[in-house]
C-alpha cells in the first residue's frame, strides 16, 4: 500500500535563551490511507510539534516529510498551503472558529479559500453540518454554541473538503467525559466513512485502544506500543 505521509529522520528543536532544546530526535513514521493512529506521551514531549511538522505548519531542522511523495521542504509557502487545503484537516483542543462568522460560514471557509463558488460551498457546508447534528444551528455564531457543539463544528470544517488525513490535537481536552465520548465517536465514524486517515494526539488510553496503531513519543523518539 502506498504511503500517504512519511517522516524520515525528523529532528526539531527550539532556541530557549542561549540554548537549543531538542524536541524531536530522528523520528520516523509512515501513515497509510484510512489508517487511524494515536500518538501518546507526557505533556511537553513534542506531540504537537510533530503534528505541525507532519502537516507542513512547521519545518523540521533535519529530516524529510513527504505527502503523496512530495517533500514539504521543496514546496513554496503557497504550495504548502494549497496541499494542506486539499489533503489535510486540523482539529485542535481549542476550536479556533471565527467568532464574527456563522457556523455555516466557518465550515464553508476552507472551500471558499480553495476557490469553490459560494453556492457550492454553502451547500456542502450545510450537508456536513446536518451530518454532525448541527443542521439547526447553521446561522448561529460560535459564541451561541456549547463546547461540544463548537467541536462538532470544528470537525465539520476539517472534513468538509474530504481530506486525505485529519490531525487532531487533544480535540476533547476542554470537554466533559460524555461530550468527549460523543466527539470521539463522531470523529471515528466520519473518518471511517470518508476513508480518511486520522492521527490523534491524546492522553486517553481508552480512545487509543480503538485506533489501528498506538505510538508513544518519549525523549524525542517515536515508537509503536505493542
Amino acid at each position: 500500500m502506498s504511503k500517504l505521509i512519511s517522516a524520515t529522520d525528523v529532528s526539531k528543536g527550539y532556541n530557549v535563551g542561549p540554548h537549543k532544546v531538542g524536541v524531536l530526535n530522528g523520528v520516523n513514521l509512515n501513515i497509510y490511507p484510512s489508517q487511524h493512529v494515536a500518538i501518546m506521551g507526557v505533556s511537553g514531549s513534542g506531540k504537537s510539534t510533530l503534528l505541525h511538522c507532519l502537516g507542513g505548519l512547521e519545518s523540521p531542522d533535519e529530516g524529510v516529510i513527504n505527502l503523496f511523495g512530495r517533500s514539504f521542504s521543496l514546496l513554496s509557502p503557497l504550495q504548502r498551503g494549497q496541499l494542506r487545503n486539499r489533503h489535510i484537516g486540523f482539529i485542535y483542543q481549542f476550536h479556533h472558529l471565527l467568532h464574527e462568522f456563522t457556523v455555516r460560514e466557518n465550515v464553508a471557509m476552507p472551500l471558499l479559500i480553495r476557490g469553490d463558488n459560494v453556492a457550492s460551498a454553502g451547500a456542502q457546508s450545510l450537508a456536513i453540518l446536518e451530518r454532525v447534528g448541527l443542521g439547526h444551528r447553521t446561522n448561529h455564531k460560535p459564541s451561541e454554541l456549547s463546547g461540544g457543539e463548537r467541536q462538532r463544528c470544528a470537525i465539520a470544517r476539517a472534513l468538509v473538503t474530504n481530506p486525505s488525513c485529519i490531525f487532531a490535537d487533544e480535540p476533547t481536552g476542554n470537554l466533559d467525559s460524555k461530550s468527549a465520548e460523543n466527539i470521539y465517536e463522531l470523529m471515528l465514524e466520519m473518518t471511517k466513512e470518508q476513508g480518511t486517515s486520522l492521527i490523534i494526539v491524546t492522553h486517553d488510553h481508552e480512545l487509543a485502544k480503538r485506533m489501528d496503531t498506538v505510538m508513544e513519543l518519549k525523549n524525542g523518539t517515536l515508537k509503536e506500543i505493542t
